[in-house]
């Protein structure tokens, strides 16, 4: 059974990668003040602290660590340039050098943003980024740092989806709080990606670790939608009025940092290397819709009373 420290354990991949590992393997989550009723051995902790990451492999002595720890709000990193940088490009390069030490695997999470979205088709791991605002800049410095300081760990662009301890961290949950609050709402047709449910995410990562697989990867599902259609496809599946979601350009947005308008990514990679196919987004919104059902949101709020 390994032991999976997982930093940032309060956000969207953390709490889920939490959940999804904590009965077959032993976990340890980081976080600052937000859970006080994990199922989940919790250390409170401010990583940026000094000797912070070395204290806490120290005490911890994980066989892996999932490194979820970010500023990945991109008005935020904007308007904060610096927290970003700490957060998004030096924490990780610390945390590579410390597990290279020791001889800890490492997965550190990057993000599809840092491609400009000029391309047509789908962004392979060779591509070369360009990325556009704070947010997108210092995670690719934080990529390149992370694997300059371990040539052994995985970094991982992933674009995922699901249930969040406060329930508004992923765009499903926007489209799905607005829609239940019969609220209208718009998703743009020119903004591509290519979701993937939180969990798969966390499974297939595990498998990655497991596989012994190193180096750069996308880690995203398979089909490639627009952001309205992405909506849409949340309201046919609750049962939701499809008709408050209204199509728009991202020209006639108002947002403060320029959004890429192809954000698809390659998998094939990950495909490959793997031997098995990721999986389809059907299935991922299938389990989204089920763990609803099953009153899963409720459940990973519940750490945080």
């Amino acid at each position: 059974m390994a032991r999976i420290l997982i930093t940032g354990v309060s956000g969207l991949l953390g709490l889920n990668l939490a959940q999804e590992k904590m009965d077959t393997h032993e976990v340890i989550g980081v976080d600052r003040s937000k859970l006080t009723k994990a199922p989940f051995k919790v250390l409170k902790m401010d990583l940026l602290n000094p000797g912070a990451v070395d204290s806490i492999l120290d005490s911890a002595e994980p066989n892996w660590v999932v490194n979820c720890a970010a500023l990945a709000d991109i008005d935020a990193c904007e308007e904060a340039p610096e927290l970003s940088r700490l957060l998004n490009t030096d924490l990780p390069a610390q945390l590579a050098r410390a597990c290279f030490k020791r001889g800890i695997r490492l997965v550190h999470l990057s993000t599809d943003a840092i491609f400009d979205g000029q391309r047509d088709g789908f962004n392979s791991e060779l591509d070369v980024p360009n990325p556009r605002g704070v947010y997108a800049k210092t995670k690719l410095d934080g990529e390149r740092a992370v694997l300059t300081e371990d040539p052994n760990a995985i970094v991982a662009r992933v674009n995922f989806y699901g249930w969040s301890l406060g329930g508004n961290r992923s765009l499903a949950e926007f489209f799905f709080n607005n829609l239940t609050n019969n609220k209208s709402m718009s998703g743009f047709t020119d903004a591509i990606f290519c979701p993937m449910l939180v969990n798969d995410t966390a499974r297939v990562l595990v498998r990655m670790l497991q596989k012994g697989l190193s180096g750069l990867y996308h880690i995203v599902g398979p089909q490639a939608m627009s952001k309205y259609q992405f909506g849409i496809e949340v309201a046919r599946k609750f049962g939701l009025k499809e008709g408050q979601i209204s199509p728009r350009s991202i020209h006639t947005s108002n947002l403060t940092v320029k959004r890429s308008h192809n954000l698809s990514l390659s998998t094939n990679k990950v495909v490959m290397d793997l031997g098995t196919p990721l999986p389809e987004f059907s299935t991922g919104l299938n389990e989204f819709f089920a763990q609803y059902e099953q009153g899963y949101p409720q459940k990973i709020r519940s750490y945080q009373q």
